[in-house]
Parts: C-alpha cells; structure tokens; sequence
C-alpha cells in the first residue's frame, strides 16, 4: 500500500501544474504555492492547500519539489525572504525538477547539507499534455537513500525513473544533454527542409521517410510542426531553449568537453531572439536555417 506522503510544490507553471495534478491523484497530501495565486487556487478544488510564500508551503513538508523557469527564479525560492530553506524541517528533501546550472546544484547541495536537510536534482523530459498524463521520463541524481524514499513520487509524476549519479549536478548534467539532442534535431530538420525546399520537394513528403526510417514519435512531432511552421503557441519558448544550449555549454566547459555543434546551435537561437522569436516554440529556430538559404 502507498504510504501518503506530506508534500509541498512550488511552480504551477505548464509543467508544474500537471505534475501537481498526479500528485493528488496519487492520493499525497500536497500544499502548493505559485506566484500567480489563481494557478494555485485551481488545484484548490482538487485538495490541495493554497500557501502564502514557498516557506508558508514547506514548514510541515516531508519532501519540497520545485518547478520554476531557471537559476533566478530557483534561488528566490530556495534562498530568498519566505524562501524554503528557512522553512524545511530537518531530513526534509528538496526535489528540483527546474533545468539548472551544475553551478546551482553544487551550490544547493551543500547549502541543504549544511541544514541537515536532503537535495536531489530531478529533472524531467516530456511537454506539459506529458505531464498532465503521467508520462514523464524522470532523471534523477543524488544519494541512493534519498532517491529510493522520494522513487513513489517520481513513480506519480512519470513513466520511467533513471538514476544516473550519486552526485545531484550529474541529472541536470543528463538533462541539459537531452535538451542538446533535441535541438540538434531541430537544427537538422531546418537545414534538411531549407535544402528540400529549394530543390522542389515538399518536407512534408521528405517526413514520411524519416517516419518510416527513425519511427520516433518525438522526430514525427517536430518534424510536422517544422514543415507546417506551426510555432505558436510555445510549447517551450525558445528563449528557454537559449538558456537551456548555455547550460550545457557551460556544463562542457567545465568539463573540457569541446560541442562544436551546441555552439552553432547557440548562435542560431541567438539570431532567432534577435528577430523577436524568444516567445515563439524553440523549433522556430529553423526560421533562421530557411532566411540563410534566402528562403
């Protein structure tokens, strides 16, 4: 039998919000805090306990998961006023699904150490319909304890749970790495549909046999918004997916690690926030590919 677990989650944005649905599914106790209050409020009817502040969220909490944009907003969360650090009990766990610096997770582990209280980086793959269904791929890294007491979570938010690493900065090395395969994916689709455009081929047409070749429901996703330009609204907005390829750069620096191809990829989304793209989905990158190729 599950043993309900007395919860706090902080971020009800797109993916959050949906991750914080199949916690109460799964029967927890959860008190959420979001800073759009009407977002926490919706989860209201559903059982949860609206909070005041993330540290009002986290005083009676076992374990604290949080979902927010980036480093900024994770460490106004952890460490600001009302922050949940000041507020978690000893042996509580921190649980962060945010994209995140390696620098921060560091900087998080020791932080919680040094208050007798747990970290784990948790962060996860899949689009907010992903969420809201329970199909998430979880990616987790940190002490093999923590991980085997917070796995019933990772088993309500998600489909598959990977360990890959004793240390927290090791997931959000894996999930920065991730996001890298699937931009160069779409860097791919870009410069393959700008060629088959001006040769007269349709890329719809040249889709059907990458379906057939790679049989990726992810490649047949992006492959059809590309062809059908279909870039709003943002499933994930591309000034995301800048910071995102300026994560792992900076995670292969760190270990001398050359990525040639992250750095083309980086310049790219650059040039797509200068032609006023950051809000549009980060497969709008491609815009850039077909304007070099004077389409």
């Amino acid at each position: 039998m599950l043993a309900v677990m007395n919860l706090a989650f902080i971020g009800l944005g797109k993916m959050g919000m949906g991750m914080a649905r199949n916690l109460l599914r799964a029967g927890h106790t959860l008190t959420v805090y979001n800073r759009s209050r009407e977002k926490a409020q919706a989860l209201a009817g559903d059982g949860a306990r609206v909070a005041n502040s993330p540290a009002d969220a986290s005083r009676d909490a076992e374990v604290v998961m949080t979902m927010v944009a980036d480093d900024h907003a994770l460490e106004q969360v952890v460490f600001g006023n009302d922050g949940i650090a000041s507020a978690m009990k000893n042996d509580c766990i921190h649980l962060s699904h945010s994209t995140i610096s390696t620098a921060l997770a560091h900087r998080l582990t020791a932080e919680h150490a040094r208050r007798n209280q747990g970290y784990l980086s948790v962060p996860v793959f899949g689009r907010p319909e992903v969420a809201e269904t329970k199909k998430l791929l979880v990616v987790a890294a940190g002490p093999s304890e923590l991980v085997e007491r917070c796995r019933p979570l990772f088993d309500a938010i998600g489909r598959q749970t990977f360990v890959v690493g004793t240390e927290p900065w090791q997931a959000n090395v894996a999930k920065v790495c991730g996001n890298f395969m699937l931009i160069s994916m779409i860097e791919s689709f870009g410069e393959a549909y700008a060629v088959l455009r001006k040769a007269g081929i349709a890329p719809q047409a040249f889709l059907e046999i990458m379906n057939a070749l790679f049989g990726s429901q992810i490649m047949a996703n992006y492959g059809r918004i590309i062809a059908q330009e279909q870039f709003e609204p943002a499933l994930f907005a591309l000034q995301l997916g800048l910071k995102d390829v300026r994560l792992v750069l900076a995670a292969a620096e760190e270990c001398t690690a050359p990525m040639p191809l992250a750095s083309l990829v980086h310049d790219h989304l650059l040039s797509a926030m200068a032609q006023g793209q950051g809000e549009m989905d980060w497969s709008s990158m491609t815009r850039v590919l077909a304007r070099n190729a004077g389409l």
